[in-house]
């Protein structure tokens, strides 16, 4: 299937794809904040996480499905380019996988939130994950994924 836009109107479709202040993760951080939890926003740790929680010595990050390789219903592989997407989104997994070893070897506890949560048939549901979220950070387990 070819692409319906011209290169430069896919190329701007792109670039204005955000990486920070994403729906998912303003949801998620406002959820949050309404508990009385207060974090920094992508400290200069592996990977900037989304929240850091000093306090708990945890961080959370809110991932996109697509990008982040999650394998739910929301994911699929794409057709066009897709040598270069496999390489990409295999790429943003490993780099995933050792962000979240280097925070772990350097004592922070991860939380990562996937964006299925709060889209779709699973959608609606911040205030439950905000709940599990902070029952995590004020308890001792290592880490927590939320996924639909």
């Amino acid at each position: 299937m070819t692409d319906v836009h011209d290169p430069a109107t896919r190329s701007r479709n792109m670039a204005a794809i955000r990486s920070r202040d994403t729906k998912p993760e303003l949801a998620v951080r406002h959820a949050l904040h309404r508990r009385g939890l207060r974090y920094r926003l992508h400290a200069q740790l592996p990977g900037h996480p989304d929240m850091v929680f000093t306090k708990y010595r945890a961080v959370i990050f809110v991932h996109g499905c697509f990008f982040h390789r999650h394998e739910c219903d929301t994911f699929r592989w794409p057709e066009t380019r897709a040598e270069f997407w496999r390489a990409k989104i295999e790429g943003n997994a490993a780099r995933d996988r050792r962000t979240q070893a280097a925070l772990h070897t350097a004592g922070w506890r991860v939380g990562v939130v996937w964006e299925c949560a709060l889209r779709g048939k699973a959608g609606g549901q911040v205030e439950q994950i905000a709940e599990r979220l902070e029952g995590w950070l004020r308890g001792v387990r290592i880490g927590i994924e939320i996924c639909a």
